[in-house]
């Protein structure tokens, strides 16, 4: 049966584009005070509270994730770790994705309440300068200075 089947050969991921180099990446901080470096990242020799970015590790992991649309976690790893020369498991890659998705969202989700805030704070600087507010104001200011007096 395998006589008939089609030869296909083994399937190897291409090399990242180097559509990255104009990206600046920022260090993070060690919140954790952990003593291993996320992947992407080498821990600061002078401040071991931050870690600093490694743009070739990062460009190759923002590469894999779009790769990992189409091929299995285990061969983008794989490749990974052959491009990078760092490793990292099929497990830890899938992590790092899912962690990154869900604190994009997160971030999301907070930009949006600061909109909201800011809406609601205009709203309320308008209310404040309405005539009813500014007396209940002056009353409250005659009542403080009435009781520093007495």
């Amino acid at each position: 049966m395998r006589d008939k089947l089609p030869q296909i050969g083994l399937w190897i991921l291409p090399q990242p584009k180097e559509a990255y180099d104009t990206q600046e990446f920022l260090p993070i901080p060690n919140l954790k005070n952990s003593k291993v470096a996320p992947f992407g990242y080498k821990i600061n020799d002078e401040d071991r509270s931050v870690f600093d970015p490694i743009p070739e590790e990062l460009q190759a992991l923002e590469k894999a994730k779009q790769y990992l649309k189409q091929y299995s976690s285990r061969k983008v790893a794989a490749w990974l770790t052959n491009v990078t020369g760092r490793s990292i498991t099929h497990m830890g890659l899938l992590k790092r994705v899912k962690d990154e998705g869900r604190n994009n969202r997160k971030a999301q989700v907070f930009r949006q309440w600061a909109r909201r805030l800011e809406k609601a704070l205009k709203l309320a600087e308008k209310y404040e300068k309405t005539k009813g507010y500014r007396q209940e104001k002056n009353l409250e200011a005659q009542a403080e200075g009435a009781r520093k007096v007495c």
